[in-house]
């Protein structure tokens, strides 16, 4: 199936998913994050859940990651160029919700892309070789392929990944691993 069509299936799957469904899946997730080992890995890059789209509430991976002294990331959305900016997400960083519902820092310390070690990547849907469908925009394509080449990605997503994107291209970038729920 190809991306359209993806993305339209899993907007509407997502948005049809219960509170209690989607608390039970974000529980499973967790765990699953939890358990990675993060001894070698500092700087990590964690998307901002956009509420009313039910995405994955990063909120507690971001409370864990920061008990292991991680330094956290996070983007500001630039739609002129579909482009993102990276910050340092620290106790003293206030966030904006953007008229998209994203929300961003508006007073935080740039981050350069290129000392990032781990990327949670926002997805609707995966395939099994860990292509995904996003909100159609390109941004974090565009963003992993300016990071290091041994950058590491985790995609976080409610469903389990199907066979194909049929219409995967050069400019999409594979993750190293889709977390969802087992």
């Amino acid at each position: 199936m190809n991306k359209t069509a993806l993305r339209n299936i899993y907007k509407e799957k997502r948005k049809s998913l219960s509170e209690k469904e989607i608390h039970t899946f974000e529980k499973n997730i967790y765990k699953q994050i939890f358990d990675i080992d993060f001894s070698n890995i500092q700087n990590i890059h964690v998307f901002l859940s956009i509420k009313n789209q039910k995405e994955i509430d990063t909120y507690p991976i971001i409370d864990y990651l920061r008990s292991l002294n991680k330094t956290i990331i996070i983007s500001k959305s630039n739609f002129s160029d579909n482009t993102l900016e990276h910050s340092i997400f620290d106790k003293n960083t206030t966030l904006e919700i953007s008229k998209y519902g994203i929300p961003e820092p508006i007073n935080a310390k740039k981050f350069e892309v290129k000392n990032i070690d781990l990327v949670f990547v926002p997805l609707l849907i995966s395939d099994k070789q860990n292509y995904r469908v996003g909100y159609g925009k390109g941004f974090y394509d565009r963003f992993l392929s300016n990071c290091k080449k041994d950058i590491i990605t985790i995609g976080l997503n409610f469903f389990e990944p199907i066979t194909e994107i049929t219409d995967s291209n050069n400019y999409d970038i594979p993750l190293n691993n889709i977390i969802f729920p087992i």
